[in-house]
């Protein structure tokens, strides 16, 4: 996949397309995939940038509405049961933007926050407003490396720089996967158990372990 030789026989809409698709395989390659397009200059670097950025805003606003509907069906206990969920919708509630920028930038994390998003209601188009918002800074932050990087180590990069990216996002996650498996934390760090507790007027969620109270004529 990151062979420049394969990349280069793309162009145009094709190349623009593979791009937008490709967030929704992974994004951590899609952004890896991008930035080394523009370091060989495949395309115009200001359309490679713009078809990245909507594959990854797309491929992230949907996860949204399966927390969203997932308060109304059975999937919604087992969601709520799990360890830190709760500290995941007090982020969310309390320190939307800086979580969802942690959330961008640490792999792993993204899908749990998204879906705590629409789980504890955070208004749709702000939720959407940040998301766009983080993308684009990882884009430009991951162009501006391989671009920086590029002019130090000459032509070769572009060679050998997309495989030390991904190794690099690899081995970070297999290193947090792990520690989630030691240390039994909750979808993002530090979030473990002993932070949880119940969700205040959560809809059908009487008996839980997570069961809670409800605030006012306020669900949250």
């Amino acid at each position: 996949m990151f062979e420049m030789d394969s990349i280069m026989t793309l162009s145009g809409v094709t190349l623009y397309t593979c791009l937008f698709v490709l967030p929704f395989v992974q994004e951590d390659a899609a952004v890896i995939v991008a930035a080394t397009a523009s370091l060989a200059d495949a395309a115009p670097i200001v359309y490679l940038f713009a078809a990245i950025l909507a594959g990854l805003t797309a491929s992230d606003v949907w996860k949204y509405w399966i927390g969203h509907f997932a308060r109304r069906n059975a999937f919604a206990h087992k969601f709520a049961e799990k360890p830190g969920v709760s500290v995941a919708g007090d982020l969310v509630r309390n320190e939307l933007a800086k979580t969802l920028f942690a959330a961008r930038f640490v792999p792993g994390t993204r899908i749990p926050t998204y879906l705590a998003c629409g789980f504890f209601q955070i208004p749709y188009l702000k939720f959407v407003g940040v998301v766009i918002l983080t993308a684009f800074t990882y884009v430009a932050v991951s162009f501006a490396l391989f671009h920086t990087i590029g002019a130090v180590a000459g032509e070769q990069a572009k060679y050998w720089l997309p495989g030390v990216a991904v190794a690099l996002v690899a081995g970070y996650g297999l290193l947090r996967w792990l520690r989630h498996r030691r240390n039994k934390l909750g979808p993002m760090t530090p979030m473990t158990e002993e932070f949880d507790h119940p969700l205040p007027g959560m809809p059908g969620f009487e008996g839980t372990p997570l069961e809670g109270e409800r605030i006012g004529n306020r669900e949250w």
